[in-house]
Formats: C-alpha cells, structure tokens, sequence
C-alpha cells in the first residue's frame, strides 16, 4: 500500500465517508481522486531540502561511504508523463518504459540512509556531479564514493578528485591502462592482474589500484580505486558497502509504493518519489533503532497511525468539485 492510499482509506470507524464530503472518496472516480492528489502534491516545494533535513541528525558525515547509483522506476502503461523515459533496467536486463531516479546514499556497512536524488531529465546534464557537490557543500568527508562503472567517466573521476575525496569503482574490460615501464596503453581486461592488485596508469587520468574478480558464473569484473595502498580485503570490504544501494532500491519499491504514482505532471511525480524515500527513511530508522524489519516497521507505523486517528478524527477532505 502507499502512502497515498493509505490517506484516502484512513477513515474514522473504518467506514468511507459520502462521497460529497471528500470528493475523491467512495463513489467517485479515479480521475477525480488522481487530480486531487496532483494538486496536494504541486503545492510541495520541489527540492530535496527537507530530506537533508530529516537524515542529517542519522548520518556521520566524516566518516562511512557515499555511494551514488541509479535504479528505473517501472512505468509500464505510462502515457504522456513526465520524466517517463526508455532506460535499461538491471532488474529486466533489457530497456523498459519508467522513470531513472539517481540516489545518494550513506552508509557505514549497516546503515542505508538516503541522503539526496535527482531525476533523469534530458533537460539536465551532470546529475552525478550535482549530488556529490551538495554532500560536499553539506560538510560530507568520506572515506571514498563507490559508484557503478556507468558513472566513471574521466569527468567524473576528476572531479571526485577535485573534490579532495577517494573514489572507487568498476572499470568496464575495454578501459585503456598501462603499467609503469610500459607506454602504450591497452584494455584492462589484456593485462594480468594478481589477486592483491596492481597500481595502473588509467588513460587521461593517473595512476589508479586495479582488482580483478571472477564472479560466481565466470565472468570476470574489474574495480579500481583513487586509493594506491588499499588491500585485497579493503577492496572486497568497499564493494560490500557499494553493493547496500542495491538493497536500498529494493526495499524501496517493496515497501514504500514509490512506483504507483499515477502522475503526468512533473512536480507532482517528483514530490511523490520524495515523499516515498522519506518514509523509507523512517522504516531504516527504526530497523536500525529497534532490531525489527522493515516489513514490522511499516506495520507498526501504519498501527500507530490508525490508532492515533481513530482516537481523534480532525482530518476532514472536503469535496474539490
């Protein structure tokens, strides 16, 4: 359930009210709900401040890993909406229809904490950089930035440079690199790299720490770092804490119903995918909190809720029509 329909159900004594009192209640149609819904969600301020503000007093902002990634928001029968593009989905392993949210995420090895996102938009370039110049801006000193390979262009690299942080990614196979006594480049994937790591000169940047692994069906990944001294055991250490955004978007479309926004207007879309990470960010509250699962915390939440309403009705929706 989402957080929307959540509202609209939350009823005193259970009941639907007539439909003349909400306007979108029982006995109206969807379009009429749906619009309701747009105009509540228009009138939110359309930045990520309020997210910031809500995750700061959790986060350690000179220590842990910030790690960026992306995930699709599946918009299958989406017609004429905004922000809907094609995008390649890791999930379907082809292009499908939806929304390509960008997250910014903190986390120590536990903790998932969503601190800012941008949505794809091809209006806007540099939405990597943008996030990491807010974090920067709001006093962010991690240890280092994982991100996927996607994001490790030379720009980007540099300017996590420039930033004064570490950074740590995968490398795709056909990355120019050289070793030192040797001038002519050639792809990663060519050299013969031992299990601890090997210092390389990565094309248009500098010297850089190459890994290589073999994944459990064989095929072979490779990660680098800004980091010249980083262990084997760092390395694997780095990709598990890398790997908590995968988690993190999971949990996100399982439990918070951020990919049922039925919106075409872009601000409400947009205010409706920040409203779904915040609550995600109080069920990560409390599983780290209180030991419980996300599943339990929703349903605590959604109790108290109710029990909190039912005890004193004052939230009325009067008919918009």
């Amino acid at each position: 359930m989402s957080w929307i329909t959540f509202i609209s159900w939350l009823r005193p004594n259970g009941s639907s009210p007539p439909p003349k009192r909400l306007g979108f209640g029982q006995g109206s149609s969807t379009p009429q709900r749906t619009r309701a819904y747009t105009r509540l969600l228009k009138r939110i301020p359309p930045d990520t401040e309020a997210l910031w503000q809500e995750v700061a007093p959790f986060v350690q902002p000179d220590r842990g890993v910030l790690v960026v990634d992306d995930t699709t928001l599946d918009k299958p029968h989406a017609r004429k909406m905004a922000l809907v593009r094609r995008h390649w989905s890791g999930k379907h392993k082809r292009v499908v229809q939806g929304i390509n949210l960008i997250s910014l995420l903190w986390t120590e090895g536990q903790a998932r904490l969503p601190c800012d996102f941008r949505l794809y938009n091809r209006a806007e370039d540099g939405l990597f950089r943008a996030l990491l110049q807010t974090a920067h801006a709001r006093g962010f000193q991690p240890r280092l930035v994982a991100f996927d390979s996607w994001y490790a262009s030379l720009a980007n690299l540099k300017y996590v440079r420039q930033l004064g942080w570490e950074w740590f990614t995968r490398l795709k196979a056909n990355r120019l690199v050289s070793v030192e006594g040797e001038c002519r480049n050639r792809p990663v994937s060519s050299w013969s790299i031992p299990a601890e790591g090997c210092v390389m000169h990565l094309k248009g940047y500098g010297w850089v720490k190459v890994f290589k692994t073999v994944t459990p069906n064989g095929r072979e990944e490779y990660r680098a770092t800004s980091r010249l001294d980083m262990t084997l055991e760092e390395s694997a250490a780095y990709g598990r804490h890398a790997w908590q955004i995968e988690v993190y978007h999971q949990g996100l479309k399982q439990f918070t119903g951020i990919e049922r926004g039925p919106f075409r207007v872009a601000e409400a879309q947009r205010n409706h995918i920040g409203l779904a990470i915040g609550a995600f960010l109080r069920l990560e509250v409390a599983r780290l909190q209180r030991g419980i699962s996300w599943f339990e915390a929703k349903q605590a939440i959604l109790r108290e809720a109710i029990r909190h309403y039912l005890a004193s009705p004052s939230l009325i929706l009067h008919s918009t029509a």
